[in-house]
């Protein structure tokens, strides 16, 4: 393995993402519209899958999986389904970039799940965006964000 300190660090961070996004997702679903409800519950049961996965992943590179925060600062308000999509599609840009790291750091079978996370995130977020980037996961090729608006809680999205 690469680093295994280096891999658990990124592990971690991905985790963090995905327990973010599991949240998001929770936004995003009490505001979509309709039409895009079963994507957003979609992309809810993947996260949640993801997130599991890596709470094991940590454990396997012998580190204590972080727990979910009780609260996530939105990056913007989101009162209605626009805004909604929009959230969705910067919480997969976040769980790319991480995903990003996490290829970086790790090597093997690792490597390949992390891969094939970016790829999922970066597809979902093209589905939300109607666009994609370039280079998904890489926040310096990624189009500028939304300005921000806190909502609360501890730690951001």
């Amino acid at each position: 393995m690469a680093n295994r300190a280096v891999a658990l660090r990124a592990a971690q961070a991905a985790l963090a993402a995905e327990h973010a996004a599991v949240y998001g997702y929770g936004v995003v679903g009490g505001r979509i519209g309709d039409d895009r409800l079963a994507e957003a519950r979609e992309g809810y049961a993947a996260h949640r899958a993801r997130r599991d996965e890596l709470v094991r992943t940590v454990r396997g590179l012998g580190g204590t999986p972080q727990s979910a925060a009780p609260a996530y600062a939105l990056p913007f308000a989101v009162p209605d389904a626009p805004a909604a999509v929009r959230l969705a599609a910067e919480l997969e840009n976040r769980v790319a970039a991480v995903y990003s790291d996490l290829v970086r750091a790790s090597d093997g079978s690792l490597r390949r799940q992390a891969a094939g996370a970016l790829r999922e995130a970066a597809v979902r977020a093209v589905r939300w965006r109607g666009g994609g980037v370039a280079f998904p996961g890489l926040t310096e090729h990624a189009a500028p964000a939304a300005p921000a608006s806190a909502s609360g809680g501890s730690d951001a999205l």
